[in-house]
């Protein structure tokens, strides 16, 4: 309930009351631009709340649409291209969800990196996800999900893991809650319905934060919003943040 009552003031709310009652953590933006990545199954419609309050803070934002399900994760890289290029010569910073990281991942290997400021994942399944090692052979799962989803596993040459440790300066939000006990069942450890809190990490990632989020609704989270946003100007997340203190911050004076 406080997750929603929060969320309704921040829709509410002008984003400039948004960034001052956060002005202790976040300094002035100028220069500098966020592509906005979503997940497998999802469009840009899904980042839009991020979207809102990334540009009331000063941010360019690129909300990048792509088609998920249509190609495999080689493919679906290229997509980046004209997203990053709408940055023009700003520092390109990326926030991304669940497949989204992964094909910023292959995007980042393979091209200049000049401009390239932070980068927030959100459930990245950086490790790939047990679920998928457990549902890519049944039919059903191969329609909805489409080529790039049956990549998602586990297999180190094949899934995720093939892109080895990350060189730059990444930040991962991770979920340890659930909708679906089914899925979960499926998934060792802590987990947020879709991706285990351990496959979300991955060696060189800068740091790395739990949050009380599901897979699904995280990204319009305002306390994974706060942690995003302050990972971006910071380096580093606020681990002892929580909706009691960001309430605090968000309520006017």
């Amino acid at each position: 309930m406080r997750t929603i009552l929060l969320l309704c003031f921040v829709l509410l709310t002008p984003g400039v009351a948004w960034t001052q009652g956060l002005s202790d953590r976040i300094p002035p933006v100028e220069n500098e631009c966020v592509v906005l990545v979503h997940g497998l199954n999802r469009g840009d419609g899904s980042l839009f709340l991020m979207e809102r309050l990334l540009s009331a803070a000063g941010y360019q934002v690129v909300n990048l649409d792509y088609p998920s399900r249509s190609a495999t994760i080689d493919k679906l890289v290229g997509y980046l291209a004209d997203a990053v290029a709408a940055c023009d010569h700003r520092t390109v910073n990326f926030i991304t969800h669940s497949l989204g990281g992964i094909l910023v991942r292959g995007w980042i290997g393979m091209n200049d990196r000049g401009n390239l400021g932070r980068v927030v994942m959100l459930a990245p399944p950086n490790q790939g996800s047990e679920l998928v090692d457990a549902m890519a052979d049944l039919a059903l799962y191969r329609f909805i999900t489409g080529p790039a989803g049956q990549q998602l596993g586990t297999d180190e040459e094949g899934g995720p893991a093939r892109f080895g440790p990350v060189d730059f300066d990444l930040g991962v939000i991770a979920g340890d809650r659930s909708l679906n006990p089914v899925f979960s069942a499926m998934i060792p450890g802590e987990d947020d319905g879709a991706v285990s809190v351990k496959s979300t990490k991955v060696e060189g990632m800068a740091d790395h934060v739990v949050l009380p989020v599901t897979h699904t609704l995280m990204m319009n989270n305002p306390l994974v919003i706060a942690q995003a946003m302050i990972f971006l100007q910071t380096g580093h997340f606020d681990h002892a943040l929580t909706y009691r203190e960001l309430a605090r911050r968000l309520t006017p004076k």
